[in-house]
């Protein structure tokens, strides 16, 4: 039995009220299969220009970051 047989027969063994938490698992693994996003793409898109062009910020720490924010 390979895996998706496995699956499928362990989702025919789960109670019907239980198997929301199967498809959010799911739903969270096809997400993460689809990364980058679109509103993610754009983003890695705007920082490579950003570094680029030689603009935006860049910080050498996270603490660096977070002082910058909070002045």
């Amino acid at each position: 039995m390979n895996a998706r047989e496995r699956a499928a027969y362990l989702l025919n063994l789960i109670d019907e009220d239980k198997m929301i938490f199967i498809v959010r698992i799911l739903e969270n693994l096809v997400e993460f299969a689809e990364f980058p996003n679109e509103l993610t793409a754009a983003a890695i898109k705007e920082g490579d220009k950003m570094l680029a062009n030689g603009t935006g910020e860049r910080y050498d720490s996270i603490d660096a970051l977070i002082e910058d924010l909070e002045s």
